[in-house]
């Protein structure tokens, strides 16, 4: 096959907060690249998913969701990652909750509706919905909104019809040679992944507490003689008193996290490892561009 027969392009995968982009990232690349919490603005960056096949490469592009209330810097951060995945892909997948159509989802079919690529409606959670009978007439609803390259209902829990938006997302990309190695499945540096599971575990433990108020900079991440990963990282908060919510009374809210974190980075990585974690302040690093370049966030 010549590389003018090989398909492959840029799919990002759209929506408002919580309508499981990332959950069905990861299923789509049967591993996973991106966190997921039940915490709305869970993904905080793009992120490349590298789906590979013998005549294909599909990039998926998880992105944050697109919300208003868009005050803080980080806001306007997760936003514009979300905007210019949109602007530079090839087709969008816009996700949108079964049976479920906000103010917000309508902001985000406006914005993909003036991108003018092809778009993909992949209505998602159709497992949760009891009644069946209700899904047809919602999905020709939103099909009468757009001309949809394809409507897919599917589970990203269950993995219901991800063969068939598969083959949709592949449909729609154009003839082009592989754009990453082929044994290549993200973009993300494993030091990045690194800090991302230990956010996943706070957001998890604290989400109460501090749903939003923290960041994991990774310091150091190297191997020793033994073979073993060493990873140094820093939980930033953004007040002094919520130092010690992470910390926990005796510390025991800090080494559990570690405890889940080392758990998952030796699974990941398929050796041991050593982590060790701080935790600092810096006012309302949030709001401010300067740290938010510093911990690699999209900035203007």
């Amino acid at each position: 096959m010549s590389d003018m027969e090989f398909k492959s392009g840029f799919v990002a995968v759209v929506g408002r907060p919580n309508v499981g982009k990332s959950t069905l990232v990861n299923a789509l690349l049967g591993q996973k690249i991106s966190i997921v919490t039940a915490r709305p603005q869970t993904t905080r960056h793009r992120i490349l998913g590298i789906l590979n096949r013998e005549h294909s490469q599909i990039i998926l592009v998880d992105t944050p969701g697109l919300h208003r209330h868009g005050g803080k810097a980080i806001n306007r951060s997760m936003n514009r990652a979300a905007a210019s995945s949109i602007s530079e892909a090839d087709v969008v997948a816009f996700v949108v909750e079964a049976l479920r159509m906000t103010e917000e989802d309508e902001d985000v079919l406006g914005r993909v509706q003036k991108a003018g690529l092809p778009v993909i409606l992949v209505i998602n959670k159709v497992d949760k919905i009891k009644d069946k009978e209700r899904l047809l007439p919602f999905m020709q609803q939103l099909a009468a909104r757009h001309k949809f390259a394809a409507v897919v209902p599917v589970s990203a829990a269950t993995g219901k019809n991800l063969d068939i938006l598969q083959k949709e997302m592949l449909g729609q990309l154009p003839a082009s040679p592989p754009l990453f190695p082929q044994d290549q499945t993200t973009d993300k540096s494993e030091a990045f992944m690194a800090a991302e599971i230990i956010r996943e575990k706070l957001t998890n433990r604290l989400n109460q507490e501090l749903p939003y108020g923290l960041t994991v900079e990774v310091e150091q991440y190297s191997h020793d003689e033994e073979g073993r990963v060493l990873v140094q990282a820093i939980i930033w908060v953004g007040r002094a008193g919520h130092k010690a919510i992470v910390i926990g009374q005796s510390g025991q809210v800090l080494k559990q996290i570690g405890k889940e974190a080392r758990i998952e980075l030796k699974r990941r990585v398929k050796r041991p490892v050593h982590l060790d974690l701080w935790v600092k302040v810096l006012e309302n690093w949030s709001d401010s561009e300067r740290a938010l370049q510093r911990f690699g966030y999209e900035t203007a």
